[in-house]
């Protein structure tokens, strides 16, 4: 058994009393009806065709969905994420902040950094809106675009700042405009900083410290399975899915289960624990029942991004030393939009390597 096994089962992971409920009860059941107009899939092989049955409409697209009633545009969406993938590969590209501690708790520093990493120059009225507890209160992260909005002129595209940031300030040409463009900075720069967070804080509280032979690559798609960040994905009723299967009613909502299917005994060897040496000899894209970033007909379009950025975290917290404090035993996993453990604390443990290591190594 290796170190992080051991750990792992050192550790109580505590889940909201429904996602307890949901794994306790359904795990292995692969079809059955959550309500009256929902029913829950953890078939893998029909999660693949629902999900290929036809593209996510626009307000299933957590990110892309409809802002303020209006829609956002292929076009746009795609201008967005490619300004996003240059200021995560410049930032990866750069200086490593060798200064920066990363012990306290998790994961509210790996936040901090992220945010830092990709967003230091921009100006503080965009800064403000990636703050964390945004997410956690939607009201409050409207007033904050709103009132970042109607603040007096507009940033400088010239000055230096990120390029989600300048793209940003040269959509703001009216009030209208200013609020949609601020609202969609909020909406893709907040939940890559807490989303790529979450998932690293889940694969510490999982499995630190790591065997030293141990990929970062195999870390995060263990972490991934175990605790995906979307643990579900939801479909509303569409003709397509009873055609699929005849216990889906017309005016059937469907919710597919990546945690059901992620934990499934059938699919997996010793499933609940963590065990990322397992990903040697497995394909990620190809797995059955796996679908941390969706179908491959329409994968989450920032797993490129999500990827690079988590491995560079775990680079440095390893570089560091840094292990949950060995006086922690247990964590919790609320009911919330992204699944993941909060309030893990990170001490050091020994003295750093005295080495970076290159991201997926």
């Amino acid at each position: 058994m290796s170190r992080s096994d051991t750990v792992g089962r050192a550790r109580a992971t505590v889940f909201a009393p429904k996602i307890e409920e949901l794994l306790r009860e359904q795990r292995g059941v692969k079809f059955f009806r959550v309500d009256a107009d929902t029913v829950g899939v953890a078939d893998p092989d029909l999660i693949e065709k629902l999900l290929g049955s036809r593209s996510a409409h626009e307000f299933e697209r957590p990110t892309f969905k409809p802002l303020y009633g209006r829609s956002i545009a292929r076009a746009e969406a795609a201008d967005v994420l490619q300004a996003l993938s240059r200021d995560v590969r410049a930032a990866l590209q750069g200086p490593v902040p060798d200064s920066v501690d990363l012990s306290g708790d998790w994961p509210h520093v790996g936040h901090g950094y992220l945010r830092d990493l990709l967003f230091r120059p921009d100006p503080l009225r965009l800064r403000v809106l990636t703050d964390r507890r945004l997410e956690a209160m939607p009201v409050l992260a409207r007033v904050a675009v709103r009132t970042s909005a109607a603040l007096p002129g507009t940033p400088d595209p010239e000055a230096p700042m990120s390029r989600l940031a300048a793209l940003t300030a040269t959509a703001a040409s009216d009030p209208d405009d200013r609020h949609h463009a601020l609202g969609l900075y909020r909406r893709v720069a907040a939940p890559v900083c807490l989303g790529v967070s979450a998932l690293v804080t889940n694969a510490l509280w999982l499995g630190s410290p790591f065997d030293a032979d141990v990929s970062n690559r195999h870390i995060v798609l263990e972490s991934l399975r175990l605790l995906p960040p979307s643990w579900n994905i939801l479909r509303v009723a569409s003709p397509e899915f009873p055609a699929l299967d005849p216990r889906i009613g017309p005016d059937d909502d469907v919710l597919l289960l990546p945690l059901l299917s992620h934990r499934d005994p059938e699919l997996w060897v010793d499933p609940d624990d963590f065990r990322p040496q397992r990903w040697t000899d497995l394909d990620a894209d190809n797995h059955a029942g796996y679908f941390p970033f969706g179908h491959a007909s329409d994968r989450c379009r920032g797993r490129h991004l999500i990827m690079p950025l988590a491995e560079h975290l775990l680079d440095r917290i390893r570089f560091q030393g840094l292990t949950v404090s060995p006086r922690q035993t247990t964590a919790k996993v609320p009911l919330a939009g992204l699944l993941g453990v909060t309030r893990v604390r990170m001490t050091r443990t020994g003295p750093p390597r005295g080495e970076f290591l290159a991201s997926g190594r």
